[in-house]
């Protein structure tokens, strides 16, 4: 299945129809974007950081930690998973065991940055990159390492925020020569910016839309007409769920009392939906029969 996930993500990609992809913290929001028919789903790096540990988007969590994410995310949904890998968590030679490992774990594509490690949100202050020759040895390595031709390098640049526009544009030209397959000019100010970067650009482009960030918050239909690839919305689930948490905790401390006829709590029913516990009582009852049957001496095919 992977390279059939790989092959349409990368062809819903080259329409540059705006791709709308929202980011998952966990398994369970990925489980909701794929349930509202979103098409792909993205795995946030800052999304995973705040969620696991409660901690800012500094660089914090492992490889092990964010494949075992992909992993779970990958049993939950059937669609294209795309994976923030930052850094790609040290050298080439890192950059190359990541993609193998997160390949492995179910990815259909992989962002990579230059930044330098501990690597910071693209929409913080402080940010630095690497050497350009030290970005594209990366690029290579990501590139030789997939073991899908469909398995898709987005390399993105912080260079807007250190080295001005055109260095982010420049910079990644060179991305693409180096073989990403689509590019991202992360934290651009303006809606002039936004226009230019599709058009200076011959693959797909990445449109972030960070609630709250640099970026002016355009409609799809806009982004779509300036022709991006991939419109991404990170953490607008975790920052769902984190004022859904608020609104339903604030009830429960100021009532004392919660039950389903509050607007801030998702039914009982919904919730063992969208975890398929239906699948599973079905599941039990089939090998329960079973084992039933074994135990008695009978067929278990009668």
């Amino acid at each position: 299945m992977a390279d059939l996930l790989g092959r349409r993500l990368r062809t819903k990609l080259n329409e540059r129809r705006g791709l709308l992809v929202p980011g998952a913290p966990n398994a369970l929001a990925g489980r909701v974007i794929a349930d509202l028919g979103f098409e792909a789903v993205y795995v946030t790096g800052a999304g995973v950081t705040n969620m696991l540990l409660a901690l800012p988007d500094l660089g914090f969590i492992s490889l092990p930690e964010l494949a075992q994410h992909v992993t779970a995310i990958r049993e939950a949904v059937e669609i294209p998973i795309i994976v923030d890998a930052d850094t790609g968590f040290g050298n080439a030679l890192n950059v190359r065991h990541a993609v193998r490992l997160l390949e492995r774990a179910g990815a259909n594509a992989i962002q990579l940055e230059d930044q330098v490690m501990p690597k910071r949100c693209g929409h913080f202050s402080g940010k630095e990159v690497i050497p350009l020759e030290d970005m594209t040895g990366k690029l290579r390595a990501a590139v030789d390492a997939r073991r899908d031709d469909d398995f898709l390098i987005i390399a993105r640049t912080d260079a807007r925020a250190v080295f001005g526009f055109d260095a982010a544009i420049e910079r990644a030209g060179r991305f693409i020569e180096a073989g990403a397959d689509a590019t991202f000019v992360e934290a651009p100010e303006s809606l002039g910016e936004m226009k230019r970067i599709p058009e200076l650009l011959p693959v797909p482009q990445v449109a972030n839309m960070v609630i709250g960030g640099k970026t002016p918050i355009l409609s799809l239909a806009e982004l779509a007409e300036m022709r991006f690839g991939l419109v991404l919305y990170a953490n607008a689930a975790l920052q769902g769920a984190i004022a859904g948490m608020q609104a339903a905790l604030r009830e429960l401390k100021s009532m004392g009392r919660l039950d389903e006829s509050s607007p801030t709590v998702a039914p009982f029913s919904e919730r063992q939906r969208l975890v398929r516990k239906p699948v599973f009582d079905d599941l039990e009852r089939k090998y329960a029969y079973r084992q039933k049957n074994d135990a008695v001496g009978g067929d278990s095919k009668d």
